[in-house]
């Protein structure tokens, strides 16, 4: 008798990742993440599918499914690789309110300088202006996920609308700065932009 190539392995099922897949976990999930965020940079929001990023990743397309789900949820995880909220949100808290709107511009403009977070939040911004999907991405990870959580940490009034003062700032900043690319804002120095910014941030964030 002479075994068939699919004798030694069951038959897959359409929609689902074979076991062998599933287990290879976060590393899988990892490549899956990154090579979203370099097809979204790469062909924004709107023409970019979940078949393409699977091809980059070198997984099947039921994989990217099994992990992410729908493709609004695959593009808030490729994002949120480039923000890290988990990691900076304490390291902006960790000294207190005073200096806190000196740090979150830092932050802010240090993920916008380097060019490999940059361009996949160029295509969050620029598909924000015209897709639903992708502005919820950025309301869910620039306010909720960032400003939101740190507003509210500091116990002052009205921290949802604070974060939204903030958050309003800084993504004008992005938008004129890295964007549009309006003189003398797009060339200017980074430290000048933080020394200006940091007060007003200061004050959004902690004065009562």
């Amino acid at each position: 008798m002479t075994d068939t190539p699919d004798a030694a392995q069951p038959r897959r099922r359409r929609g689902r990742p074979r076991q062998d897949e599933a287990d290879e976990g976060p590393g899988t999930q990892e490549r899956i993440r990154l090579a979203a965020r370099e097809v979204f940079a790469e062909r924004g929001y709107d023409k970019t599918s979940v078949r393409g990023i699977a091809k980059v990743a070198g997984v099947d397309p039921a994989l990217v499914h099994h992990y992410f789900g729908s493709k609004d949820d695959l593009f808030a995880a490729a994002i949120e690789v480039s923000m890290e909220p988990a990691l900076v949100v304490p390291s902006i808290l960790g000294e207190g309110p005073d200096g806190i709107g000196e740090r979150l511009a830092r932050y802010f403009l240090g993920v916008w300088e380097n060019p490999v977070t940059r361009v996949p939040l160029l295509a969050v911004i620029r598909s924000a202006l015209t897709h639903e999907a992708a502005a919820k991405v950025l309301r869910g990870l620039v306010l909720r996920r960032v400003l939101e959580r740190v507003a509210a940490d500091l116990d002052v009034p009205d921290p949802t609308f604070r974060a939204e003062l903030a958050a309003s700032h800084m993504v004008g900043i992005a938008i004129l700065r890295y964007v549009v690319q309006v003189e003398p804002l797009a060339s200017a120095d980074p430290e000048k932009i933080v020394a200006l910014v940091a007060p007003t941030l200061q004050r959004y964030l902690t004065e009562e």
